[in-house]
């Protein structure tokens, strides 16, 4: 079985991914950090319900790395938007060989006291136009949103449009049971609504 992680904001620059969360939200991100192997660059907002969202871009000051970027970003061009979410499993491995092709392959990381492995596709893009999952596997009793402070933000849903979308509902469905994502036939695209102050909010 997997489980709902966290979800992920990209932008060209870091500063373009906190804005428009901030913008949409009304709430403050927290830092976060660096990430060696791709070297990209994260801030952070902890959500209800043990999840949290991260706001992602290329490290401008970082060497280019030696294989392409998790999340498609070395692709990614135009505003800020809601580009991916992430799913946690309890064996990595064994998750992905019940999967087909096309999740990627693990990759060991570390940012602080954190350590995880991602599965990262060798071109970077996730299955279904970056709509699928991406998948990891956390190592060890640490997790960012034990850490983050309190935001008000609850997560509502998340809504994944694809033109193969119920392909991607079944492929998933015999390893995640969660009633917060939901999966509609149209263009390729992520949008999560947000219980901020009791106001719902649609981030995308």
């Amino acid at each position: 079985m997997i489980e709902f992680d966290h979800i992920a904001v990209a932008a060209e620059t870091l500063a373009v991914a906190q804005a428009h969360v901030e913008g949409v939200l009304g709430v403050a991100m927290q830092a976060g950090g660096e990430h060696a192997v791709f070297h990209t660059h994260n801030m952070l907002l902890g959500l209800e319900e043990g999840l949290y969202l991260e706001s992602i871009a290329n490290n401008p000051d970082a060497p280019r790395p030696d294989r392409a970027r998790w999340f498609d970003l070395d692709r990614f061009v135009g505003p800020a938007r809601l580009s991916n979410w992430i799913c946690r499993c309890a064996d990595l491995d064994a998750t992905l060989a019940a999967l087909p092709e096309g999740f990627g392959a693990p990759v060991s990381l570390q940012r602080g006291d954190l350590r995880w492995r991602m599965a990262v596709p060798e071109s970077g893009i996730l299955p279904f136009d970056n709509c699928a999952p991406a998948l990891m596997e956390w190592e060890g009793s640490q997790h960012p949103a034990a850490a983050l402070a309190a935001s008000g933000a609850r997560l509502e849903n998340l809504h994944v449009s694809h033109p193969e979308a119920n392909a991607l509902e079944a492929l998933l469905a015999p390893h995640l049971s969660d009633q917060r994502i939901q999966f509609s036939a149209g263009p390729a695209a992520l949008a999560a609504a947000l219980r901020v102050d009791g106001e719902v909010r649609m981030l995308r």
